[in-house]
């Protein structure tokens, strides 16, 4: 209520400030002509003037006359005196009736001292109040101007209601944090047996694992504030800000211990000092600097525990991760397909599902998913089924948030000519058949000649188990399997297309880890490239090589041979199969999508499965391929039409 209040006066000293400014503006722009009596006259006689307006000034014993004539500007008006006990108010009144130009009386202006204060005072007043008023607004009000180095973490957002039960799929790590809950409620019991808890813990992961959400749960477990920053949020232009709002936050922490501090992205503060090219950044440092010296300063801190995540371990600097500071890491790694599946039961709550949705099958076809990514599929289903007019989300829904996360979405309305169709198909196919065939290679689940981003068509490729280690044969096969595509085209059309790009660029990337990295080639085992992300230009700007030139040539002639021998594979499985594949083909032209079931059946009988469509999924199937005049259509034209 007192923020509604305030924009009130804000918006109308504001509309003040413009009258003001309005009125000054007419002021000095205005122009005012000093005649006589006698001009006057001369003026009416020729018919020049428009208007008049005569106003007595008894302070000053006459009467003022202002006016305007017919050739004057807007703002130009001229003005004459004659005294009360003169007769030319008299003359005036004669010509008035007499050249019939308009007259106006008012009374005298000085008789009203309120009024006088009013016309001559008030639009000042107004114009400097409104002044103050933006200028202290503009600054930040109540001298905010002045409170740079004020904290801005925010106390307890949106953790009132979070709890581990919001938390799927992350048991180990929940375990490694529930210490830190049992500190917060009762302290005395670790100071009893002399047990020391870990001052910082330092949650490490990739985007969207769920770090965030984990804090929450520990404060909201715990039922103690929370405190959650950034970490860019204490890097600011001046240098001692960020230094300042480190000592603030603390400060405020201790008056709400115990308590938990969350400061997401850390590595906007704690990157390593004294790297970069051409120096530090002073900011920065100071404020790195500071973290260091409050965090050493727990002892006297009793409550306090502080909790940071990143994704970017590598680059924080050594001190922070040293004991007594960061002296605990947990890892939230990718979730598994069993906490895929927890993952997906918690985002499924509020939402509505036919009875053909398994949530298990679902986590299975999505490694590789963080949590957030499963809860955007679930959230585009939702829209897609709210677009296509149902009452509850289908596979039909799901699969295609699937593709539409991974790949965009489908350009049905994109017109490919018949001969490029065939050969997305047969590319497609290729990767198909490598997959049936091949024990290690990687399945096929879904297949599609729809074009979706840049690609023509793509073929969704997963392991078929998810394991944490892969064997050389599990890499080769892999290799094999994405050469598919090109090694199809080359046999079937005799020619190549650029549609290979991404497959003989992941292939390249594979074979090269597996002879620099993994040593699984005649070079030995030997890690000849480490994993550099080159954060810091200063770090890795004079970074060597770890070879000589010879080995290079030697790694590039071993690549080559991994990738000329899974090609020279995908070439005799190919021919070997070459009934398959054009079975494939074939109906993925008719059909244009193969789901990993479907794939399956056609492999074993030859023939697709057959499948009951009722009238309103012909007719939404029809839809969504830009079918006209479907809602006229009956059971078997609308089968004619989908090829069905």
């Amino acid at each position: 209520m007192k923020k509604n209040k305030n924009n009130i006066i804000s918006y109308i000293l504001l509309i003040a400030f413009l009258f003001g400014v309005l009125y000054f503006y007419e002021a000095m722009n205005k122009k005012v002509n000093k005649i006589n009596l006698n001009q006057f006259t001369a003026f009416a006689k020729k018919q020049e003037v428009k208007k008049i307006t005569v106003e007595p000034k008894v302070r000053y014993a006459v009467y003022q006359i202002t006016g305007q004539l017919k050739k004057y500007d807007i703002n130009e008006t001229f003005i004459f005196n004659i005294p009360l006990s003169d007769k030319g108010l008299g003359k005036i009144v004669d010509l008035s009736e007499q050249y019939n130009y308009k007259m106006v009386t008012k009374p005298d202006s000085d008789g009203s001292g309120w009024l006088m204060f009013v016309s001559n005072f008030l639009p000042i007043i107004l114009l400097v109040g409104a002044t103050f008023f933006i200028f202290t607004r503009q600054m930040g009000g109540n001298n905010k101007s002045f409170d740079f180095g004020k904290s801005k973490a925010k106390l307890n957002p949106d953790t009132d209601n979070i709890n581990f039960n919001n938390v799927a799929g992350l048991a180990e790590e929940k375990q490694e944090v529930q210490e830190l809950i049992d500190f917060l409620k009762n302290p005395k019991k670790f100071k009893k047996m002399g047990a020391r808890i870990p001052k910082g813990v330092l949650l490490v992961g990739p985007p969207g694992t769920g770090k965030t959400l984990l804090a929450k749960a520990v404060a909201g477990e715990a039922d103690v504030p929370f405190y959650y920053i950034s970490g860019s949020d204490f890097v600011e232009l001046f240098v001692g800000i960020g230094a300042s709002r480190v000592r603030d936050m603390f400060q405020q922490a201790k008056h709400n211990a115990p308590c938990l501090i969350f400061i997401d992205e850390i590595d906007a503060v704690g990157r390593q000092r004294g790297t970069g090219l051409g120096g530090g950044h002073d900011e920065r440092e100071q404020t790195l600097n500071q973290l260091l010296t409050e965090m050493d300063g727990f002892g006297s801190n009793e409550g306090i525990i502080i909790i940071a995540a990143t994704n970017r371990p590598d680059v924080l600097d050594p001190a922070l991760l040293r004991p007594g500071r960061f002296d605990r890491q947990v890892t939230v790694n990718l979730p598994d397909v069993k906490a895929r599946e927890e993952i997906l039961e918690v985002h499924a709550q509020n939402k509505i599902f036919t009875t053909g949705v398994n949530l298990g099958n679902i986590a299975a076809r999505t490694p590789g998913y963080s949590g957030a990514d499963l809860e955007n599929v679930l959230n585009e289903a939702a829209l897609l089924t709210v677009r296509r007019n149902k009452v509850a989300i289908s596979m039909d829904e799901i699969d295609e948030a699937m593709d539409r996360v991974l790949m965009g979405p489908a350009k049905v309305t994109k017109k490919i000519t018949d001969k490029e169709k065939q050969r997305v198909a047969l590319h497609e196919a290729g990767h198909v058949v490598l997959g049936l065939k091949l024990d290690d290679a990687r399945d096929v689940h879904k297949v599609t000649i729809i074009p979706r981003g840049n690609a023509g068509g793509y073929a969704l490729m997963l392991p078929k188990e998810e394991t944490y280690l892969a064997t050389k044969s599990q890499l080769e096969h892999s290799i094999v399997g994405l050469l598919g595509g090109r090694v199809a085209e080359e046999i079937l059309l005799d020619d190549i297309s650029t549609g290979a790009q991404n497959d003989i660029a992941e292939a390249t990337h594979i074979a090269r880890k597996m002879v620099t990295e993994y040593g699984m080639s005649e070079l030995g085992p030997m890690q000849l490239e480490a994993k550099q992300d080159g954060v810091f230009l200063g770090r890795d700007y004079n970074k060597s090589r770890n070879f000589s030139d010879n080995v290079a040539f030697e790694i590039d002639q071993e690549v080559r041979k991994i990738i000329e021998t899974a090609h020279k594979v995908a070439h005799k499985i190919i021919k070997q199969n070459m009934k398959l594949l054009k079975l494939i083909a074939d109906n993925l032209i008719k059909y244009e999508t193969l789901t990993k079931e479907q794939i399956d059946y056609l492999a074993k009988n030859g023939v697709m499965p057959k499948v009951d469509y009722s009238v309103n999924e012909l007719k939404q199937m029809a839809k969504e391929k830009g079918i006209k005049g479907y809602t006229k259509m009956d059971e078997t034209t609308l089968k004619k039409e989908l090829n069905l």
